[in-house]
């Protein structure tokens, strides 16, 4: 008999205040979906906050917010936190829980890539080759992207959670570097 093939896809946003998770499984017809569990530990947490049924069912986009990770505890719905960059620890299952189930690391680089963009905007450049001063700036965000992607890389594919975050940390504090007027 066929088994369900489990699969997640944690999209990167510009949100700050969304994780984005969505199931892209395919399921056994033949096997009904039991008692599926989401769950998400976040950067530095030692526990994780579970999802069932009713936050979730096969084929689910959830939009997680702080206070659906328990970071956040008053003002929800009106007033959203923004999520930590790191590493966010996921596993989905399904009944049985403890044998149909995956488990990502997913390095979160919204506030990252927010200030990236930033950057990219302050550049002011024009439809043709800039000037030297603004090709090097150019040439200097364009390395701390790829710092960025393989941080992604590390963590996500080659399982190097602390070269990963190495990278990611190195990636941010360029970009501060180069942000920071008075430096």
């Amino acid at each position: 008999m066929a088994n369900h093939v489990l699969s997640l896809e944690v999209p990167d946003t510009m949100n700050l205040c969304i994780l984005r998770i969505v199931d892209t499984s395919i399921y056994n017809e033949l096997s009904p979906v039991k008692c599926p569990v989401l769950q998400v530990s976040l950067p530095g947490f030692s526990y994780s906050v579970a999802f069932d049924q009713t936050k979730i069912s096969p084929g689910f986009i959830v939009n997680l917010t702080a206070c659906d990770l328990e970071i956040q505890n008053s003002q929800c719905g009106e007033k959203y936190v923004d999520l930590p960059d790191g590493i966010y620890k996921i596993k989905y299952s399904v009944s049985p829980n403890d044998v149909v189930y995956v488990e990502y690391n997913h390095l979160r680089i919204t506030a990252a890539l927010t200030k990236y963009q930033s950057l990219m905007c302050d550049l002011d450049i024009a439809a043709c080759d800039p000037p030297a001063d603004k090709k090097e700036k150019l040439n200097k965000l364009r390395m701390i992207r790829s710092f960025l992607d393989a941080a992604k890389a590390k963590v996500e594919y080659c399982h190097e959670a602390d070269k990963g975050m190495a990278l990611y940390n190195y990636a941010l504090k360029l970009l501060n570097n180069m942000s920071c007027k008075t430096c």
